[in-house]
């Protein structure tokens, strides 16, 4: 499954401890932006892991999952190969 995962954390010890677990499932593609694909398992353990870490009133991370459908029209506008490998430029061919 792939989603997109989101975040805004406020306190620095927080946010760098969530980033550092998330570049252990996917690719950071912004500073808060990360996309992952990840089975159910593995899933459950990182929403455990995220649980332990944030703090729900004051912190926000989102996830998106994108469907099969979804992902082959998913494009990005960069020379980075990550999980959404199709280009902008395809578009155009």
């Amino acid at each position: 499954m792939n989603y997109v995962v989101s975040y805004d954390i406020s306190n620095d010890k927080r946010r760098k401890q969530l980033s550092d677990i998330l570049e252990g499932y996917g690719i950071r593609v912004n500073y808060s932006l990360f996309e992952i694909n990840i089975n159910e398992i593995k899933l459950k353990n990182l929403l455990l892991k995220i649980y332990e870490i944030i703090d729900e009133k004051e912190d926000s991370v989102r996830f998106y999952h994108i469907c099969k459908s979804c992902e082959n029209k998913s494009f990005e506008m960069c020379k980075r190969v990550g999980i959404f490998e199709k280009r902008f430029s395809n578009f155009f061919l």
